[in-house]
């Protein structure tokens, strides 16, 4: 009769190797990588994000506030009234980014009456609230834009560099950088722009 140890067994029993755990631990860690690359692909290649600088487009975007901007949206499509671009004056490389409204396309007519915006003869309906302009710069006669052209507005017309003065003018569709489609000044106060 063999007599049995008491105490402790110190012999190590070998552990089954748990193939169907690995392969989903695997295939989840797989997953999460392709997701990653394919957002830092989308943020590299498509998107920008930018600040604003100044106060032209108070009260839909703040001084310093962070936006994101897609830029392939323009490749496959045209900026329409309304849209909110993000473009350099000129094309110059050397400037910050502008973010203004755009307010006429290729071969509508603008003008600036009495304070007042009016695109192919009639008065613009404007989605937003803005104050009567207190200069019409270069749109106090009436303008024509050309193929590829745009006109463009701060929504603070009054304190807004746009396309009234003879430094940025029309701005060509091959300046403009992207449409700007969401911001973020703090964790309050973010959104899509409109």
């Amino acid at each position: 009769m063999r007599r049995k140890r008491s105490g402790l067994n110190f012999g190590r029993q070998r552990r089954k190797f748990n193939m169907p755990l690995f392969k989903e631990v695997l295939s989840w860690a797989l997953q999460i990588g392709i997701v990653i690359l394919l957002s830092y692909v989308v943020v590299a290649f498509f998107g920008l994000r930018t600040s604003v600088i100044g106060q032209a487009m108070e009260n839909t975007l703040k001084s310093n506030e962070s936006i994101l901007v897609n830029r392939f949206v323009y490749v496959i499509s045209n900026p329409k009234p309304g849209d909110v671009v993000v473009f350099r004056p000129n094309g110059n490389e050397k400037s910050h980014y502008y973010v203004r409204r755009v307010v006429a396309t290729p071969g509508d007519t603008v003008l600036i009456e009495d304070g007042a915006l009016y695109v192919n003869g009639e008065l613009y309906d404007e989605e937003i609230e803005v104050a009567s302009m207190d200069e019409a710069g270069v749109a106090s006669e009436e303008i024509t834009l050309q193929a590829q052209e745009y006109f463009v507005l701060g929504d603070n017309r009054n304190n807004s560099e746009d396309s009234r003065f003879a430094n940025i003018g029309n701005v060509k569709k091959e300046h403009i950088i992207g449409k700007a489609w969401f911001h973020f000044e703090s964790l309050g106060n973010m959104g899509g722009i409109d």
